[in-house]
């Protein structure tokens, strides 16, 4: 999860800097953990520090000294491991999410991308909507709500269908989804408006921090059809996508029990 994580928030232009040093922390913390244990089992096997003492760069007396068992025993015991995200999880809940994964965030980090890409300037944006450009800039860093009527806005400024952003919009600002005549293509609009909001990795990209969870035609039917995959793709792939998956759930459900009653219909 946080090797993955790292891979496509490096990739991602919004991202900010602390949050990719925190990306990088963390993976840090796990290796050191990781090695802690594998010295402490070759010391509980029986087998020689000396073997991993040129690997790690350290004397075997420093193996010794920095690894302690019982110190390791009770580093272990008192790490405190992420709670995995459910669907069962409230609103505030999701507020203990790293900050990119917000409804919120994903928005802002679409709409920066959107900026950046058609070199328009926010000036610009502040004159159509007629506000001081630092609201604008505290819309595009997530820190002040957006509307839809501002979505719209920077849409046209850019030269970008704002039908496009609109499921983004709508699971930021908490609202039910707009289109009910067709879930699935909303569920489609909606994962590629987080593959949008993360910078538009390659397909290779997400398949490779996938770890062969999915494949190339899961990730393909879920973001151009045919069909509806299964939830544990579109969980997976939300995941990827550094979005939660309690957004995803609702969508899908609609987009399958639309898929399972006029097959024909969403099979294009």
């Amino acid at each position: 999860m946080v090797s993955e994580a790292l891979l496509l928030t490096a990739y991602n232009a919004a991202s900010s800097n602390t949050e990719l040093l925190q990306r990088l922390v963390s993976l840090r913390d796990l290796a050191d953990e990781a090695i802690a244990v594998v010295v402490v089992r070759q010391r509980a096997q029986g087998e020689p520090l000396a073997d991993l003492a040129p690997i790690l760069e350290l004397t075997e007396d420093r193996l010794r000294k920095k690894y302690d068992p019982p110190s390791v025993d009770r580093a272990l015991a008192a790490r405190r491991r992420p709670k995995p995200v459910t669907s069962a999880q409230s609103a505030a809940a999701a507020a203990d999410t790293p900050i990119l994964r917000r409804p919120c965030q994903r928005l802002a980090c679409a709409l920066t991308l959107m900026r950046n890409g058609s070199g328009r300037r926010q000036r610009e944006i502040a004159e159509q909507m007629g506000v001081h450009e630092s609201y604008v800039s505290r819309m595009l860093s997530g820190q002040r709500d957006v509307s839809w009527r501002h979505v719209r806005i920077i849409c046209d400024v850019c030269g970008v269908d704002p039908e496009l952003m609109k499921p983004l919009w709508e699971a930021a600002a908490g609202v039910q989804p707009s289109n009910t005549e067709d879930p699935v293509q909303y569920l489609r609009i909606y994962l590629q408006g987080l593959h949008y909001a993360l910078g538009s990795p390659d397909p290779e990209l997400i398949l490779a921090a996938a770890q062969r969870t999915i494949s190339a035609d899961d990730l393909g039917r879920a973001m151009s059809g045919p069909g509806v995959p299964d939830w544990p793709v579109i969980e997976r792939l939300t995941v990827l996508l550094q979005s939660l998956p309690n957004i995803t759930r609702p969508l899908w459900r609609r987009a399958q029990a639309a898929a399972e009653s006029a097959p024909t219909a969403t099979a294009s």
